[in-house]
């Protein structure tokens, strides 16, 4: 265990935080999502909801100021989303800016192109996030 960061951050996470570059995206997925079939890189965060997880990441990085750096599912046409999950993970990364969403295929599709897909224990509908990693200030 590091000093400073919270326990629900993984080695596996940290890790891949760390080697992320400027712009690159990273997934938080929610239960549901099919992980293995769309990550390059699969890391576990059973039993702990999305924001859970983003609250522990979000003193650790960046979020990108130069594009939308938060991504999330649009409910497919006849559905709704819940606005709590959007009120959770806003208030768990301490973002008041907008949000892109994507339709479940392009969900789909970025997520083979993403960093890494975090696979949470999210029980909510559309509680898929992408976060797009900004630039560290230095000093």
């Amino acid at each position: 265990m590091l000093k400073g960061i919270d326990p629900v951050v993984s080695p596996e996470l940290l890790k891949a935080l760390a080697e992320m570059g400027h712009g690159d995206e990273i997934l938080f997925a929610d239960a549901h999502f099919p992980g293995r079939t769309n990550a390059r890189e699969l890391i576990r965060a059973d039993g702990l909801s999305v924001d859970r997880v983003l609250k522990g990441v979000a003193p650790l990085i960046e979020l990108d100021s130069y594009a939308t750096p938060v991504i999330m599912t649009a409910p497919v046409p006849g559905d709704t989303l819940d606005p709590d999950v959007e009120a959770r993970i806003r208030k768990a990364l301490g973002y008041k800016g907008e949000i892109e969403f994507v339709t479940r295929d392009e969900l789909y599709a970025r997520a083979k192109r993403a960093f890494a897909v975090v696979q949470t224990g999210e029980t909510a509908k559309y509680g898929n996030v992408f976060v797009k990693k900004g630039v560290t200030p230095v000093g």
